[in-house]
């Protein structure tokens, strides 16, 4: 069955503008023109598009999305997977929040009391789950679902204290990558071994079994992936080169 730019815009309830901004974008085109020139949207434009609003849902860009729906390794049995698990964890952390606002309601009207960290722990589980929306796709694709599975179980057991002291550690990377990149360092010098130490220590908060060569390949993500680019590059450009190229001749 084929859909005119109304009719898809009506079924996915998105607006015959947006269809055609994505269309512009490279991010959707339509199956075939008509002699007059009307966009006709067919069977694989359908599942294209759902895929994009399932992204755009997940907080992706455009660019981001074009990205992954144009790489050829792209499959979109798991690409299905991995929105089934964000949308649970989602679910999760909504759970979570609610049983945090049903328990401090209780406390504050003479029940149950909250320890400390009850009081905090829904809030380090949401920032887990931003992590696994932004990066888990490409991270499981990588070392696998075990793999990844481990590192954030190892993440959700750390204490408050800790888990602050290793987001602590991924702010002090930053900055002195920036403070690397701005003063033209060498990656392969001091700055850049220092950098990759850091940066071994940092995974050790959440790799049950560390090797150099699996630090080399999530390292490589940082300058194949566009969002993982965006994360280190989004004070400095070229961090995300540095840290890479930093790890490739410091981690052996």
């Amino acid at each position: 069955m084929e859909y005119t730019v109304k009719e898809l815009a009506d079924l996915a309830g998105v607006t015959p503008r947006t269809l055609r901004w994505y269309d512009r974008e490279g991010l959707l085109h339509p199956a075939r023109l008509t002699p007059a020139g009307y966009r006709l949207y067919g069977p694989e434009e359908v599942d294209r598009l759902q895929q994009v609003l399932f992204y755009r849902e997940l907080g992706l860009g455009l660019s981001a999305i074009r990205s992954l729906l144009d790489d050829p390794a792209y499959d979109r049995q798991a690409a299905l997977q991995s929105h089934l698990r964000e949308l649970e964890a989602r679910r999760a952390r909504l759970d979570a929040l609610i049983l945090t606002v049903q328990k401090t309601l209780r406390d504050e009207k003479g029940g149950t009391r909250m320890s400390d960290r009850e009081k905090f722990e829904c809030f380090k589980s949401r920032l887990l789950q931003e992590h696994e929306t932004a990066y888990g796709a490409e991270v499981r694709a990588r070392y696998g679902d075990q793999e990844a599975d481990r590192a954030y179980a190892r993440l959700s057991a750390l204490t408050w204290e800790e888990y602050r002291s290793w987001e602590a550690l991924g702010d002090r990377i930053l900055a002195e990558l920036a403070a690397a990149v701005r003063s033209g360092a060498d990656p392969a010098g001091a700055a850049g071994a220092a950098l990759a130490e850091l940066h071994r220590e940092w995974l050790g908060f959440s790799w049950e079994v560390y090797t150099p060569q699996a630090h080399r390949g999530l390292a490589a993500l940082y300058t194949q992936d566009p969002r993982f680019t965006a994360y280190y590059d989004r004070e400095v450009s070229g961090c995300a080169a540095f840290l890479r190229a930093a790890v490739e001749a410091h981690i052996q």
